[in-house]
C-alpha cells in the first residue's frame, strides 16, 4: 500500500526565527510543510520584492537539513479584491512566489479565491458574475506565470468563495485550460454547513476534478452548540477514513496538509491517521 504523506502549516509551530522554526517542526513527525513565509519566519524580511534565488535557496536548505520538504508555498491572496490597486499588488506578490518556488523546493503556490459576495454592494444582481469574471482574468495571468517557471498554481475551493462548489472548480479548469493549474482539495471547506451532504460533495469532487488534485487539506468537522466548527483531523463528523481511502485510490502518495491542529496535537494526530490507514 502506498503511504500518504502528512504535513501541516509551518506556522502551526508559531512565527519563529528560521532555525528555531525548523527545529520545532522536526519534532512533529511530519514529511512536509505548507509554508506561508510571513506567518512562519520571524527573523528574515520577506516582504514583497525581497526574495532572490539565494534567499529562497537558503530557506529551502534549512528545511532540507531538518528532513522536511517545503511541499507548497501558501500565498493566500484575494484574487478578486474590489480595489484594482490592491488586487494588482496581491497578484504581483503571488507572481513573485511563483518565480522563486523552485528555489524553495516547492512545486506549487496555493491560494483561495475570494468571497463570492465581494461585489454584492456594487451590483446586487450581477455580483457573482462580476466576481467570476475578475477571478478568471486573474487566474489566466497567474497560470501564464506558473507555466513560465514550471510550477503549479494551486486553487482551493471554499463553500463561501468564488469557487464554492465542485462544479465551479470544474468550470474554472475548463475556462482556463492550463496544465499549470491544480486543485488544493479541502473537502471540509467545500462541505461548509452541508455536513449531511459530505459524501455526495466528496464523490462529486473526485468525479469532476480528481485527476487535477495536487494537494489535500484535512481537518475535522465538529458541532458546537448547534454551530459547525473545524478542529483537529481524525475525529468529529467528517468521514475521515472513507475520504483517505478515496484519496489514496485517486492520488497515491499525495501530500495531505493537516489544518486546525495545534502544535500539541500534531504528533498524536499524525499517528492517529497513520494507524487509521493501517486499519483499512
Amino acid at each position: 500500500m502506498f503511504i500518504i504523506r502528512y504535513g501541516t502549516l509551518a506556522h502551526t509551530a508559531g512565527c519563529l526565527p528560521l532555525k528555531e522554526l525548523t527545529a520545532a517542526l522536526q519534532t512533529y513527525n511530519i514529511d512536509f510543510v505548507q509554508l506561508a513565509l510571513s506567518k512562519a519566519v520571524q527573523d528574515i524580511d520577506l516582504s514583497p520584492g525581497k526574495l532572490s534565488p539565494g534567499l529562497a535557496s537558503y530557506i529551502g536548505e534549512q528545511f532540507d537539513r531538518a528532513g522536511i520538504r517545503i511541499g507548497v508555498l501558501g500565498c493566500y491572496i484575494n484574487p478578486i479584491h474590489p480595489d484594482p490597486a490592491v488586487r494588482r499588488s496581491e497578484i504581483d506578490r503571488f507572481k513573485e512566489h511563483l518565480r522563486y518556488a523552485r528555489q524553495f523546493g516547492a512545486p506549487m503556490v496555493a491560494t483561495e479565491t475570494g468571497a463570492f459576495t465581494t461585489f454584492q454592494e456594487i451590483d446586487p444582481y450581477r455580483y457573482e458574475e462580476i466576481g467570476w469574471d475578475a477571478l478568471k482574468v486573474t487566474i489566466e495571468e497567474l497560470a501564464e506565470e506558473a507555466e513560465k517557471w514550471g510550477v503549479f498554481l494551486g486553487l482551493e475551493g471554499v463553500s463561501t468563495h468564488t469557487l464554492s462548489s465542485p462544479a465551479k472548480m470544474r468550470r474554472i479548469l475548463d475556462e482556463v485550460p492550463s496544465s499549470s493549474i491544480g486543485v488544493v482539495f479541502d473537502p471540509c471547506n467545500l462541505i461548509g454547513e452541508e455536513v449531511h451532504l459530505q459524501d455526495e460533495i466528496v464523490d462529486q469532487s473526485f468525479s469532476l476534478f480528481g485527476d487535477r488534485i495536487i494537494l489535500a487539506h484535512l481537518k475535522g468537522i465538529y458541532e458546537d452548540g448547534g454551530r459547525i466548527r473545524h478542529g483537529a483531523p481524525g475525529a468529529g463528523l467528517f468521514h475521515t477514513a472513507e475520504f483517505l481511502n478515496k484519496l489514496e485510490a485517486h492520488k497515491p502518495m499525495i501530500d495531505v496538509s493537516l489544518e486546525d491542529v495545534t502544535s500539541l496535537e500534531i504528533r498524536d494526530t499524525v499517528n492517529l491517521l497513520r494507524n487509521l490507514r493501517k486499519s483499512l
